[in-house]
């Protein structure tokens, strides 16, 4: 299989590499190509979590931790959150923004975690970069809890003009673009053609039935940029 920036396809090793040298400008570029609303979008998709005091929450490829600590705040001081992701560098700016939060390295593909452990499992603008993405979903869904939720929340690509024109414009262009002047243009490349390889929200819904969830559904938000997934672990 041809890897590289430009198919929006990386073996695992160079996924890692990759978020490993641009941690540092992560999170002012997720705040520059969303005009900051990513915050938002996380927000959201905790709520769809339904996740409440005392509960026990996964964010799987936690990044710099801004969706585990968004999940912090609603399951409260007698809950337990992790963060798990396979970037040191990353890790290490979550354990920066949260020292008390637990902060693990971890694979998605292979989570060190017993089944059946965690009231909601989730996973913000990580999934797209699974190499085995079918494999990464039966995982979130092993780890959770019988009657327990997996939320997905990706970036999607809008179908309908104007807003796909400018997503097209923005991503094919203006992204890459930003990312050379953040010093790399590779990564910042790779980024949003990952977001065109990935399923459509449909598709992606029935991968999440088809690993074992049940009540499979999602909201399109952002003028249909961003899709958040739900579905049930049965009880």
């Amino acid at each position: 299989m041809t890897t590289g920036p430009s198919t929006g396809t990386l073996e695992e090793p160079q996924v890692r590499a990759m978020f490993d040298r641009i941690a540092g400008v992560y999170d002012r570029m997720n705040s520059v190509m969303t005009a900051g609303m990513h915050h938002r979008w996380r927000s959201r998709a905790a709520d769809l979590a339904a996740a409440g005091a005392g509960d026990t929450v996964l964010d799987v490829a936690t990044g710099t931790g801004d969706l585990a600590l968004e999940m912090s705040r609603r399951v409260g001081p007698t809950g337990i959150v992790i963060g798990s992701d396979f970037s040191e560098q990353m890790l290490a700016l979550a354990r920066r923004k949260a020292p008390d939060l637990m902060w693990e390295w971890g694979n998605a593909l292979e989570l060190g975690y017993e089944s059946d452990r965690f009231d909601a499992v989730t996973v913000g603008f990580g999934a797209r970069n699974f190499s085995d993405l079918d494999q990464g979903l039966r995982e979130l869904a092993r780890v959770a809890k019988p009657g327990g939720r997996v939320v997905v929340l990706e970036i999607t690509t809008p179908t309908r003009p104007p807003l796909s024109t400018f997503y097209r414009a923005w991503f094919d262009r203006v992204v890459p673009l930003i990312g050379r002047v953040a010093g790399d243009a590779d990564a910042y490349t790779y980024l949003p053609n990952s977001v065109k390889r990935f399923p459509g929200p449909h598709e992606l819904a029935q991968r999440l039935d088809a690993v074992g969830l049940e009540d499979v559904r999602y909201v399109l938000t952002a003028g249909g940029i961003i899709a958040i997934h739900v579905g049930c672990k049965p009880a």
